[in-house]
């Protein structure tokens, strides 16, 4: 009797989504099972504006409780394209800071904001021009972006973002895959997206939304096709992070929330379906 090969994926989350302190958020990711955290913000402090002594109090409590870092999720990027190159890349820098001192080596990113009077191809060059710049400063650091395909940035399309991988065509620059990102723009992630996009795939966001109004719901729940997602993942051989960011409750300035009882709710409807295509987290 022959057995499928057990598949196992690294079970993180942002933990400004339970509660502003990180050690709440710990404590929270720790009884769900998680081995890691995604650091947004902590203490109400967005991860671009924290103090290196910030840094290191942040890495202690993480230490203490025994989670380590899958990633820093920066606001790079999620802003109107019109600004310098500089301006993004001097917060990046700071950002690449912090992600060491959080002994991380991945950054997410976003591909910009446009005025209203702009169409996606009004500034596909000033988006590959900045994306190109992010991407050099990040080899030269050794860490890697990712790309996350928030609604309304360039990337927020498939072949948008298979232009962004293609045109800058660097290593330290990879795709964050967001299923409910993708269903908020019309797109079917799975049936449009994902053979496209998988060689590119290196991240999981574990998201799921209604096509109809767009509103953000449990793994599994919604329109995201997170079920053939995720078995084709594993199929694919893919033994990446899977991090939660469920969005259930009012997003608020720092990005979405939920609260550890809709974290929890969250949380449990990914295992399950994990469960069912025989992924283990851990």
């Amino acid at each position: 009797m022959t057995h499928a090969t057990q598949t196992t994926w690294q079970l993180s989350g942002f933990g400004d989504e339970i509660d502003p302190d990180p050690a709440v958020q710990a404590s929270v990711l720790l009884a769900l099972g998680a081995s890691h955290i995604e650091v947004r913000s902590a203490w109400g402090t967005n991860v671009s504006e924290l103090a290196p002594s910030q840094v290191a109090d942040l890495k202690e409590i993480l230490d203490a409780k025994g989670l380590k870092v899958s990633a820093v999720a920066s606001p790079i990027g999620k802003v109107d394209v019109s600004l310098p190159v500089e301006h993004e890349l001097e917060r990046l820098r700071q950002i690449i800071s912090a992600a060491k001192g959080l002994d991380t080596e991945y950054v997410r990113i976003f591909s910009f904001y446009r005025g209203e009077d702009q169409g996606a191809e009004d500034i596909r060059e000033d988006v590959l021009a900045r994306m190109r710049a992010l991407a050099d400063l990040a080899e030269e650091s050794g860490v890697v972006l990712l790309h996350e395909n928030e609604k309304d940035i360039y990337g927020d399309t498939p072949q948008r973002v298979l232009d962004i991988m293609e045109s800058v065509n660097s290593p330290a620059l990879r795709v964050a895959w967001d299923n409910a990102n993708f269903v908020q723009v019309g797109v079917k992630p799975y049936t449009d997206g994902y053979a496209m996009l998988r060689p590119y795939l290196e991240y999981f966001q574990v998201k799921d939304a209604l096509s109809t109004t767009g509103e953000v719901v449990p793994a599994g729940e919604g329109d995201g096709e997170l079920d053939a997602t995720i078995a084709a993942l594993k199929a694919d051989g893919y033994s990446g992070f899977a991090s939660l960011e469920p969005h259930l409750a009012s997003a608020h300035e720092l990005g979405g929330f939920s609260g550890p009882v809709a974290f929890g709710r969250a949380a449990r409807a990914f295992a399950a379906l994990a469960a069912k295509n025989g992924v283990e987290l851990a």
